[in-house]
């Protein structure tokens, strides 16, 4: 079957590509920053960290693993100094994942070189092709984000 997809690529792996690419700048910036050895695994755990902390299970919901797999994350990340667990204020029996101090500087770097990553891409792609390509992103994302 071939006609519109070109070489052959269909559009999920065309938009992993460049996730992909954004995600292994960011684990090396923050490696090079002298946080140790963040894995891919861990960074998609704590990059679903609300700003006032995320349960557990919905953390695993989002990032597709099992529970158990999440809580195992979490312990390394905690251990590591990046996450603490707290009393969940809205219910006494659970417990929120929320970012430390050593994560919150983690999450600086995180945003300071996807900046700079979208920018290297703006100037590749031209200001109005990345203006429409985040345009009809954020419309597919209304059909494939159950969770925005």
């Amino acid at each position: 079957m071939s006609g519109s997809h070109g070489d052959g690529q269909n559009l999920g792996l065309l938009c992993f590509y460049p996730h992909r690419a954004m995600e292994a700048r960011v684990l090396a910036a923050v490696a090079a920053a002298g946080h140790g050895h963040i894995t891919p695994a861990q960074g998609r755990i704590a990059a679903r960290i609300g700003p006032r902390g995320t349960r557990l299970t919905d953390l695993a919901e989002q990032a597709l693993v099992t529970k158990q797999t999440a809580g195992h994350l979490v312990d390394q990340l905690e251990r590591a100094g990046y996450v603490r667990r707290v009393p969940d204020p809205t219910d006494a029996r659970a417990r929120l994942v929320q970012m430390a101090e050593r994560g919150l500087e983690v999450v600086a770097i995180a945003r300071r070189v996807e900046a700079e990553v979208e920018a290297e891409w703006t100037a590749h792609l031209g200001e109005e092709a990345a203006a429409q390509l985040r345009t009809a992103l954020t419309r597919l994302r209304e059909i494939t984000d159950p969770y925005r």
